[in-house]
């Protein structure tokens, strides 16, 4: 907490200009990525579920921009309305735009209760991480930025190359999920890449504002993220996945990264 306070200590005019351009460009992404894939699914050019994954792929890349706000804060609120704006989206909605978001890329098992299950705790494991982070490890963005990284891209290449490829199934009784062995391993590497690339971008290259890391840890990092990320993402159900593969994958790095 110590470390946000002296950020906010130290906030000058300049810096308040700076974070409200990069606010400017996060809900500008935000809304293309959104408005992209709905306007194709309402002219039928895509379908429903080529709508939702351009969505879950895509519009969570923003989290890449959260390392470079000098006052980190705003993330925060940028996540915090994403997460409010989801929870509206239902069949019923009152507002034209958020019943649309809820036609274009509801799924058939959110048809029982009518509003967007799986993009809600998308975005409320987005918030979570972000929040939790900006309040107690502000330099170190980083590690939820790789937990939210799986969920968005190795979540959804182990599905796809799962049903493409997958001869060796995994199951586990009380998930009532079946995954294969081949999906996992698709999981396991593209999580480590995604690690690797956010560790070496946001702790070496280009650190802004975190605590820099060598390369040595960044490999460290990467490898234990993506094997904690592939166990976790075997014992989870297929519908809680999105809460239980960021937010555990990110807490088991953070806590040994403690200790290393």
């Amino acid at each position: 907490m110590q470390t946000l306070i002296g950020i906010i200590e130290n906030y000058s005019l300049s810096d308040f200009f700076y974070d409200l351009i990069l606010v400017g460009i996060a809900y500008g992404y935000i809304l293309i990525t959104i408005l992209i894939p709905v306007y194709l699914q309402k002219k039928n050019l895509v379908s429903k579920f080529v709508a939702r994954k351009i969505v879950h792929l895509v519009t969570g890349l923003v989290v890449l921009i959260v390392p470079y706000f000098i006052l980190p804060l705003y993330a925060v609120f940028i996540a915090g309305t994403l997460t409010v704006a989801v929870y509206f989206s239902s069949r019923d909605s009152s507002v034209k735009q958020l019943q649309e978001l809820y036609e274009c890329i509801g799924e058939e098992a959110e048809e029982k209760i009518g509003r967007l299950q799986g993009p809600l705790f998308y975005s409320i494991s987005i918030t979570l991480l972000i929040t939790l982070f900006v309040l107690f490890a502000p330099k170190q963005l980083y590690f939820p930025i790789c937990g939210i990284l799986i969920m968005i891209i190795s979540d959804t290449l182990a599905s796809i190359g799962g049903k493409k490829f997958g001869r060796i199934k995994i199951s586990i009784a009380y998930t009532g999920t079946e995954r294969t062995l081949e999906g996992s391993l698709v999981f396991l590497v593209s999580a480590f890449l995604l690690c690797f690339t956010a560790f070496y971008l946001f702790g070496i290259l280009t650190p802004a504002n975190q605590k820099v890391l060598s390369i040595e840890t960044v490999f460290l990092y990467s490898a234990i993220t993506a094997f904690a990320g592939t166990i976790i993402e075997i014992l989870s159900p297929s519908n809680l996945d999105d809460l239980t593969v960021p937010i555990a994958t990110t807490i088991v790095i953070y806590l040994l990264a403690l200790f290393t």
